[in-house]
């Protein structure tokens, strides 16, 4: 191209080239298409002609050093079924007219890095590899529908309102990376419905102002450990990682692809589920209103993870297909509410939960306490308090008395797996006899057999008086009573002579008295303790 300056028109302008001069100063769209779906697929492998195609260099001066607009009219850049030929680097300048590019075919990769934008919509392009790191725009990022050969990257971009990436098809660059985004932060709705990429997508420390949309996503990546790395994320809203509903009406190809072409699906609607082949990382991310795993599916190996550890977020919906290997690990995460279902949790050692902290629990569907138990001992390979307890207070909290003594229960019992013989022993008959003190009922049913059996026994018996001058008339039930009821004195106990075997019968009734009042004591303690 020669050389022109600022505002000049080239003198070696080709047909299509000075189409887009003339339209770009009126603003009107410069449609190089030939109406026919079959060739005007920028995806297609049919060529494009030099009847098509206008150069990268001439694209660049329009966009840092255009012309003046006709007068009453405002200057953009806006290209339709149009091949860019050569390499588009805008590294570093500011562009300051709207630039929207439509089913276009850019040649060689587009350089982004630094560049400052009002607003730049790719819709439904081709393009090798877009290198915008440290991109900011003052409006919208758009690249719904394109397809990427060898990545995105938009690291530390600042976009300023919405990005727009849905039913874009992205492919991995020389690292392995589909979408290099870490530090980047949107404005407002960060928009993926439907994105396919393969590769990782990482998004360390990225921040989103308002909602991550990513329902119906299938992101892939079989080269390496993760498919979603996003630790530190910051999404101020609902991060969405469901199905999503497709019986929506299409849009048509207007200049603003549809914000969010379905929600999540009721049931019988027809949906595409959100799916990760690949692991996915969310240590440390912040979410302000919810996290929500409706309908999505984990397609695991056995050594990759849905890492959530120390998550923060008011609601967590784990509503989702059980992920059939690999491990969902919550540790040190801290919810308000719980939102899951009793299939949704992998089984034995594919759960973690130390130091998983929740308030309430809002299942659907049927999920009894039996299953929530499973999935507490599923999630503790090794016996650990905390999650007991932690169930047992949620449960206590909402009203559930005896489900949080049955869960409390299940602890000891757990615990009692742990204990040298003797002490397993001694659990066994805490167990059998008063079931540890979280059914005082059995305690009470044992105290009134061993009374009438002592009475039975002992009314047989008319012992003499210690003082013969100072005794009180004998009664067997009192005396039965007396003996069984440590710490408090009947008058009956030390008033008679008791020898031979009536008085081991004496002994064994004193002793499991000791036995019932120390179990039910202890567990009468942990039930105020914890209350």
């Amino acid at each position: 191209m020669t050389e022109a300056r600022a505002g000049e028109e080239p003198a070696d302008l080709t047909d299509a080239e000075r189409r887009m001069w003339e339209a770009f100063r009126t603003g009107a769209v410069c449609d190089l298409s030939v109406r026919r779906a079959d060739r005007d697929d920028p995806h297609a492998d049919r060529v494009w002609g030099p009847e098509r195609s206008v150069r990268a260099q001439v694209v660049a001066l329009l966009l840092l050093h255009g012309p003046p607009p006709v007068p009453g009219r405002v200057a953009s850049l806006k290209l339709r079924g149009t091949r860019i030929t050569g390499r588009l680097d805008l590294s570093g300048g500011t562009v300051d007219p709207y630039v929207e590019l439509q089913s276009c075919r850019f040649d060689s990769e587009v350089q982004l890095s630094e560049t400052r934008f009002g607003t730049l919509r790719l819709v439904n392009c081709a393009i090798p590899r877009l290198e915008a790191a440290r991109l900011h725009t003052e409006g919208d990022l758009h690249l719904p529908r394109c397809r990427v050969a060898r990545g995105v990257r938009l690291t530390d971009a600042q976009i300023g309102t919405d990005l727009l990436i849905s039913q874009a098809v992205v492919q991995r660059d020389a690292k392995g990376r589909a979408i290099a985004a870490d530090g980047m932060s949107v404005a407002q709705d960060f928009q993926g419905e439907l994105l396919e990429t393969y590769g990782e997508v990482s998004l360390r420390g990225a921040k989103v102002g308002v909602s991550m949309n990513l329902r119906g996503a299938r992101l892939r990546n079989p080269y390496g450990k993760y498919a979603l790395n996003a630790p530190q994320l910051t999404v101020e809203r609902t991060l969405y990682l469901t199905s999503i509903a497709l019986d929506y009406v299409p849009g048509t190809n207007s200049s603003t692809p549809p914000y969010g072409l379905g929600t999540t699906p009721t049931r019988g609607r027809r949906a595409q589920r959100f799916e990760c082949r690949g692991g996915l990382r969310l240590d440390d991310g912040r979410f302000g209103d919810a996290i929500d795993f409706y309908g999505a599916r984990f397609v695991l190996t056995a050594e990759q993870e849905v890492s959530l550890r120390r998550i923060q977020t008011p609601e967590f919906r784990f509503v989702g297909e059980r992920p059939e290997y690999g491990r969902v690990v919550v540790s040190g995460a801290k919810v308000v509410k719980l939102v899951d279902t009793s299939t949704s949790w992998p089984g034995p050692g594919g759960v973690s939960i130390e130091g998983f902290v929740y308030e309430n629990l809002a299942p659907r569907g049927h999920f009894p306490l039996s299953r929530r138990l499973a999935w507490v001992e599923a999630a503790t390979p090794e016996y650990s308090p905390e999650p007991y307890e932690r169930l047992a207070a949620v449960l206590r909290a909402s009203g559930e008395d005896a489900d949080a003594r049955e869960v409390l229960l299940a602890k000891q019992r757990r615990r009692r797996t742990t204990l040298s013989p003797a002490a397993r022993a001694w659990g066994y008959l805490q167990d059998w006899t008063v079931v540890y003190g979280y059914r005082p009922g059995r305690a009470a049913l044992w105290m009134a057999v061993l009374w009438a059996a002592g009475a039975l026994l002992f009314s047989q018996l008319d012992p003499p008086a210690i003082k013969a001058d100072e005794h009180r008339q004998w009664n067997a039930a009192l005396y039965a009573l007396d003996l069984l009821l440590p710490v408090i004195d009947l008058g009956q106990e030390g008033q008679w002579q008791v020898r031979g075997g009536w008085q081991w019968g004496a002994a064994a009734l004193v002793l499991l008295g000791w036995i019932l009042a120390t179990t039910v004591a202890a567990g009468a303690s942990r039930l105020l303790r914890r209350g």
